[in-house]
């Protein structure tokens, strides 16, 4: 019998058994890993950069953007190196930052989604105080609710997770350290009060996402009201990106925690694990920048000035000057 002072490492869940298919995971991992930090990097930087984009609907989707490049660099590279190395060990302090990480950066992502949620329903049903409901005092005071609250969410988790005492092997099945997969492996009733954590958590999103329903219900009233088509079109087209990314993360969330146990199989939970996890921060990018001309207009012309930045520094001495670092 092990227990918890005597585990060194966790063994990962293998994605694929044979060496072809793991690099071929390894180069789907890195392609969608470049796609997740090149989106949210150019959505930072355009946010950051174009002065016109400083209002409260992008400061939000800046943090947004942020919390889904440390999602992906939490989860992916240890399975890339998995993946390449044909290994699936991983240290126990790695497991227990991985998680808390993980964890972290979810927790961010559905809190900012509520609060960009509440930008949307000022800005269509009270459009008159918008300045005066969210100034930058506000906005930021709301960024920093959410970053704190999944902080300490994270916090209490991990710290209640790996104080448990382990006995059932070091084996997790699933291709990162999740709490699922470490209360599995203990031999303790203490779990518990993971469990009390994890009833105070869902009942946490559940008003998060009882509160972005009622938003909805009133912003869909007051676009229904605006008597022109055009008025009503801009409106909804406002709305879209962030129902689509709310969307996607509540359903992918759904699925996987509430699915029934007959559903359950080895293949399907690691298909499913990789879509929760990897997916959605590598689409939200592109979900956000498709309907929003504003930030289409921002990132292109951001990628002109680096172009022509580019261009400047290779330029030939006779033709022009060259770029002196």
């Amino acid at each position: 019998m092990s227990n918890s002072s005597s585990i060194s490492h966790f063994l990962l869940l293998a994605l694929a058994d044979t060496r072809q298919l793991q690099l071929l995971h390894f180069c789907l991992l890195l392609g969608i890993s470049l796609a997740a930090i090149l989106g949210n990097g150019l959505i930072i930087s355009a946010v950051a950069c174009g002065h016109h984009l400083h209002t409260p609907m992008f400061f939000f989707l800046l943090n947004l953007a942020l919390s889904d490049l440390g999602s992906i660099c939490t989860t992916v590279p240890k399975a890339m190196h998995n993946s390449l190395w044909d290994t699936t060990t991983i240290p126990y302090t790695g497991c227990a930052a991985q998680l808390f990480f993980f964890f972290f950066f979810i927790g961010a992502d559905y809190f900012l989604l509520t609060t960009m949620c509440y930008d949307r329903y000022v800005s269509i049903c009270k459009p008159l105080h918008y300045g005066t409901l969210l100034g930058s005092r506000a906005c930021a005071h709301m960024a920093a609710a959410a970053w704190a609250s999944a902080f300490l969410n994270a916090l209490m988790h991990t710290a209640n997770t790996f104080s448990l005492p382990l006995c059932h092997g070091n084996a997790l099945g699933q291709f990162f350290c999740e709490i699922p997969q470490i209360l599995k492996l203990s031999c303790s009733q203490s779990h518990l009060r993971e469990l009390g954590l994890i009833v105070i958590t869902a009942s946490l999103s559940l008003c998060c996402f009882v509160f972005i329903v009622f938003s909805y219900v009133q912003i869909f009233r007051a676009v229904l009201r605006i008597p022109s088509e055009q008025g009503r079109h801009k409106a909804f087209s406002t709305c879209l990106p962030h129902l689509a990314m709310v969307s996607l993360f509540v359903s992918i969330a759904v699925f996987v925690y509430l699915k029934p146990a007959s559903m359950s199989f080895p293949s399907l939970d690691l298909a499913l694990s990789v879509l929760y996890s990897v997916v959605p921060p590598a689409l939200n990018p592109l979900i956000y920048s498709l309907r929003n001309q504003e930030l289409k207009n921002a990132l292109r012309a951001l990628m002109s000035g680096c172009f022509s930045a580019i261009t400047h520094c290779l330029l030939p001495s006779d033709i022009g000057p060259r770029c002196i670092s």
